[in-house]
């Protein structure tokens, strides 16, 4: 039985994996702004932390409260995440900030809060939820997949840095996931990019956003993929999980740059 903490836990990956973590028997703290949303959670014998990630205090708070309360923590699960589409030359940098405040600099900030008690057990896991935009970029995204790229870069490091004191770093990295995640990148595309210079190219990415997800895995096999890890002595340094994970991060490995970019871009021009 591990002592796990899991953020963005109101919809999702985040409640999935909360939900799958309690199952297995595990104690489980879901953290997310939408505290109402984690009913499920309680139900299942869980707990529900009302937390913005971006608030520090919070943060605090959280961590606080699962020491408090159990005396230990095992698990950190940084789920919480937030995506902008548009173009570079579009999208507010105010906006490009705030983009790597939730995503990045939010879990590297639980990591510095755990790690204490972590190096302390000399047990533990930490495991930070990327994308295969951790690896691979496509057009209108950049934002999303800089943050994404530095989560893997920091986790990396992290890695080499906590291994000597016993504790684990997993990167998951989900494929095309059925969430309600992308459900404002249409709007966000024809807010910031659709009546200028790139209206084309982010009219038919809007397009498809809105009928491409049909197609996408359940959250679930994410959640199996984290419960994985957690539970595992030795678990793999990254998880590429559902639908289209393995085959993009192949071909994007595989191809040289220009090759990969014309295969993305194909649809789009």
């Amino acid at each position: 039985m591990k002592v796990c903490l899991v953020t963005g836990a109101s919809s999702g990956i985040g409640l999935a994996t909360a939900l799958e973590l309690q199952r297995a028997g595990h104690i489980v703290y879901g953290a997310a702004r939408r505290v109402e949303r984690m009913d499920a959670i309680r139900e299942a014998g869980g707990h529900a932390l009302p937390t913005d990630v971006t608030k520090q205090e919070d943060l605090e708070r959280a961590v606080r409260t699962v020491l408090d309360e159990q005396g230990r923590i095992d698990v950190l699960v940084n789920n919480a995440g937030t995506v902008l589409h548009g173009a570079v030359e579009d999208v507010p940098l105010g906006l490009a900030r705030e983009e790597f405040e939730v995503n990045l600099f939010a879990p590297a900030r639980l990591v510095q809060l755990v790690l204490p008690y972590l190096r302390a057990q000399r047990s533990g896991t930490i495991v930070n939820v990327s994308s295969i935009g951790g690896e691979i970029a496509l057009p209108l995204g950049a934002w999303y997949y800089a943050s994404k790229h530095a989560l893997e870069a920091f986790s990396d490091t992290l890695r080499m840095e906590v291994e000597p004191f016993g504790v684990n770093v997993v990167v998951i990295q989900p494929g095309i996931i059925k969430t309600e995640f992308e459900d404002q990148t249409a709007a966000q595309l024809r807010e910031f990019s659709g009546g200028g210079a790139y209206k084309n190219m982010a009219e038919a990415m809007a397009r498809r956003g809105e009928t491409g997800l049909s197609e996408g895995s359940d959250s679930g096999v994410v959640a199996a993929a984290i419960r994985q890890a957690i539970e595992s002595d030795r678990p793999d340094t990254r998880y590429a999980v559902g639908w289209l994970a393995d085959k993009l991060l192949q071909l994007n490995r595989d191809l040289p740059d220009r090759e990969f970019d014309e295969i993305v871009t194909r649809s789009i021009k």
